[in-house]
């Protein structure tokens, strides 16, 4: 067997094992949100996997605009079918699969190996700290385990956690963890307009995200002030989804994500409630992923990125 033969098997057993994944999240939830869509009105769900569907897109964006910032511009059709059908790689076991995929079809696009792996690392990276920020306000609610919202003195963390973000810092920390695994340094370091930039995409993405978290609560818990929902919701699903991110043994945090979630959304209404509205967004999640990824599948398909290069 060729080695262009053997990559193409190799892709197809990964392909089918991403499938796979993603169909088991689907089966697993799906008996318990078919119990509950009665509860929701049909024009909330639409709203809420609506605005959540714009989360992948945001984080495209921001994606890249680290890619371009280490020298590859690449056109949104064609970076919009290697990082969405990337992405499928996090619905299996190791938080690297995403980052493998995208530096494969990269490469078919001219992108050295090194410098798309480098940026789906930092993309990953960039995620957590910018979902850790957005999550601080809920913090509190986590470990209180009750309604009261927090004080002012809660919002330190999330200062020290934009000290991260200075360039000069996050460069440095980058050149010694690179240094600590002993690969090459990066090819120069970041910008702050990169930084800045793909931070406000990211904060973005976990803002639309929680917002459609925001709409199911609201119709679950409409007694519930508004304003408690908004930190519990929007602040708690970035908290719980940047927890779930570091759990890379378990595909796309799953598990890790929806018991911190239901833990903070049940502090505001009945637990059933609020494991109803855990089901319902892990759906509409692995959904978005699956129609976007359908989407730069399509264009790559199209390019004959999924083949064997000529």
């Amino acid at each position: 067997m060729t080695r262009g033969r053997l990559l193409d098997a190799v892709r197809i057993v990964v392909a089918v094992l991403v499938l796979a994944g993603v169909v088991v999240a689907v089966w697993r939830n799906w008996g318990e949100v078919s119990a509950h869509l009665r509860d929701v009105p049909m024009t909330t769900l639409v709203g809420a996997f609506v605005v959540g569907l714009l989360a992948p897109i945001f984080s495209l964006l921001g994606w890249r605009v680290l890619l371009a910032d280490l020298g590859t511009r690449l056109a949104l059709p064609a970076g919009a079918s290697v990082f969405f059908v990337g992405q499928l790689g996090k619905y299996l076991p190791g938080s690297v699969w995403s980052v493998v995929a995208q530096a494969d079809l990269g490469s078919r696009l001219g992108v050295p190996r090194r410098r798309m792996g480098i940026v789906g690392l930092l993309s990953i990276l960039l995620s957590v700290l910018t979902g850790a920020i957005v999550g601080v306000p809920a913090l509190p609610l986590l470990l209180a385990r009750s309604g009261e919202l927090p004080s002012v003195w809660w919002f330190a963390p999330a200062l020290v956690l934009l000290l991260l973000l200075w360039p000069r810092l996050l460069n440095r920390g980058i050149a010694h963890t690179l240094r600590i695994l002993r690969r090459e340094p990066l090819e120069h370091e970041l910008t702050a307009p990169a930084i800045a930039l793909t931070t406000l995409w990211f904060v973005l993405a976990w803002l639309s995200a929680g917002l459609s978290v925001l709409v199911l609560a609201h119709s679950l818990s409409p007694d519930t002030p508004v304003r408690d929902l908004v930190v519990t919701s929007i602040c708690g699903f970035a908290l719980a989804s940047a927890i779930g991110m570091f759990s890379i043994i378990v595909p796309a945090g799953v598990g890790v994500r929806d018991g911190v979630l239901a833990l903070l959304l049940g502090a505001l209404m009945p637990l059933p409630a609020a494991f109803a509205i855990v089901v319902i967004s892990r759906f509409f999640s692995v959904v978005a992923d699956v129609v976007v990824a359908a989407v730069g599948w399509s264009w790559a398909r199209s390019h004959h990125l999924l083949g064997s290069r000529s």
